[in-house]
């Protein structure tokens, strides 16, 4: 069912469920720094096709990751370091957009659920990998490719650019902006690639812009929960999370 048909026939039940769940996931990136595309899409996947899920994802999560991109006075620095990733990032996204379509079909909620899975399941064993220095430029496309594919797959963009992120072993703030710089280009080229297989329309665009709010809020939710509790504890929880969640949709697809 597209989009617009959900809204035409629960016109206040479904953007009051997307509300909570942009709600929740700003909540959940105020307090980790990431997690709003991996929370939203995961939940609104259950409701709806992954591709209208990731088309309600585009504006909370560029305004969010655009912010999240400061200190501007060393995005520079970041951004030399950084761009053989993004540009595979591009280049990924936009070839599965044309490869495999808009994320649509019983296999994409399958799709889905095998990268919340061995996301949480990585990050739940504590390992940590390390790249050297010298191999960030032959790492750094091959690694943005991969995600510019799941990406264009699943609507979700953390693996593998996550734990490639932490393995270039960056201080807590270089690490937040690089993942600010990755996760604002993934939604850019998901955009076009969403753009591209037509998966997007008029209700969807209109309901992204709306879900702005409730994400913001959510962040600002996060950010003071997070003075109060341990990120480490909240993060296992988010993590054991997503891990049922993705078991849950390949059960259920």
């Amino acid at each position: 069912m597209a989009l617009s048909d959900s809204l035409a026939q629960a016109p206040l039940l479904l953007p009051a469920l997307v509300t909570v769940v942009f709600l929740l996931a700003g909540l959940v990136k105020g307090v980790v720094g990431m997690g709003l595309p991996t929370v939203a899409v995961g939940l609104l996947a259950l409701w709806m096709t992954p591709a209208e899920a990731a088309a309600l994802l585009i504006v909370p999560s560029l305004v969010t990751n655009v912010w999240q991109m400061q200190p501007w006075g060393r995005l520079g620095a970041m951004l030399r370091r950084l761009w053989p990733m993004q540009l595979g990032v591009v280049a990924g996204t936009l070839a599965g957009a044309w490869w495999f379509g808009a994320p649509a079909g019983a296999w994409a909620p399958v799709a889905l659920g095998l990268a919340l899975i061995a996301y949480a399941g990585w990050s739940l064993t504590g390992k940590r990998l390390t790249v050297a220095p010298t191999a960030e430029r032959a790492l750094g496309p091959l690694v943005g490719t991969a995600t510019g594919l799941v990406t264009s797959a699943t609507g979700v963009f953390v693996v593998p650019a996550v734990p490639y992120l932490q393995a270039l072993r960056c201080t807590s703030d270089g690490l937040i902006q690089a993942m600010g710089i990755s996760f604002t280009v993934s939604t850019l080229a998901l955009a076009a690639g969403l753009q591209m297989g037509g998966a997007t329309s008029g209700a969807a665009w209109a309901l992204s812009l709306w879900m702005l709010l409730p994400a913001l809020t959510g962040m600002a939710l996060g950010a003071a929960l997070r003075k109060r509790l341990s990120p480490a504890a909240f993060r296992q929880c988010f993590m054991v999370g997503l891990l049922l969640l993705g078991a849950y949709m390949v059960v259920l697809a």
